[in-house]
Formats: structure tokens, C-alpha cells, sequence
């Protein structure tokens, strides 16, 4: 049975103090969480590669989103991304697109969406709650498995 997701970000990308947590729920659920220590390293090499900027972190959250869906985009009629970056979706919907596809998934543009969830929505809660530790994470996300993502 396909099912439309609703995803969440709990701790923003730009913030290397704090963990981030991804989370997407309806019907079926999971979550990862990038810890703040990889967040910070991935920061450091990226700009040392000559990305910077809101780019960066737009990029680092796409790479995010594509960790939390590959294993399940197949089963996924629609995604619904809460806005994070606003006038940034049509920049993070490429990118994401590109890495599912070269993972070889197949998906279709039109799966992908953005729009505002609210607090209220279970992607949110299950993100607040994997961030809070009382929800363990899915999915780790370690320094290689984001940096992996980027050519050089």
C-alpha cells in the first residue's frame, strides 16, 4: 500500500550545537538523527572543499532527507516536507532527486512536496521526541556516511 508522508526536521542543520533529527510518520514511521560532533566535521570539510554559505546547509539538509526516504521511497505516493529553508524547496527537491536517483530509486517529482506541517503533525512529534531521547533514532548518521554523498 503506497502511503503520503509527512517529514520533519527537529534541531536545524545550521545549528552544530544541537543534534538534528529527521522524522517522517503517517502510516509508517522512522527517523534519524545527524549528531551535532558530525555535523560540525561535515561543516568544516565542506567549506574546506569550497561550499559555504546557506548553500551548504541546504545541501546537508537534502543529504539528510535522502538518508531518511531511499529505504523507502518505493513505498511512498507523496512526501510532504515541512518548509525549513522558505524560496530554497526547488534547490533542496533537485538535489534530493539527483541522490535518490543515482542510489538508483525511481521516483517522480511530483512525490516530493512542500508545504507547512504544524506542530500537530506525527512527523513533528516523532522528531521532537527522537530529539528529546525518549524515541530512540532509526538511523544514525555518521561524518562518511554524509561526506560520502558529495563529490569532490
Amino acid at each position: 500500500m503506497p502511503y503520503t508522508v509527512e517529514v520533519d526536521q527537529s534541531g536545524r542543520i545550521e545549528s552544530t550545537r544541537d543534534d538534528t533529527v529527521l522524522a517522517f510518520s503517517d502510516g509508517i514511521n522512522y527517523s534519524l538523527l545527524i549528531p551535532a560532533r558530525v555535523k560540525r566535521a561535515c561543516v568544516t570539510e565542506l567549506r574546506n572543499r569550497g561550499i559555504s554559505g546557506p548553500t551548504l546547509y541546504v545541501q546537508l539538509f537534502a543529504t539528510g532527507l535522502y538518508f531518511l526516504l531511499k529505504g523507502h521511497i518505493q513505498q511512498l505516493s507523496r512526501v510532504v516536507i515541512d518548509i525549513e529553508y522558505f524560496g530554497k524547496e526547488a534547490q533542496i527537491k533537485e538535489h534530493l532527486i539527483n541522490l535518490l536517483r543515482r542510489a538508483g530509486c525511481v521516483v517522480h517529482a511530483d512525490q516530493i512536496q512542500f508545504q507547512r506541517i504544524g506542530k500537530r503533525s506525527a512527523a513533528h512529534v516523532l522528531a521532537l521526541e527522537t530529539l528529546r531521547g525518549h524515541s530512540k533514532p532509526d538511523l544514525v548518521l555518521s561524518k562518511e556516511d554524509l561526506l560520502g554523498e558529495f563529490r569532490r
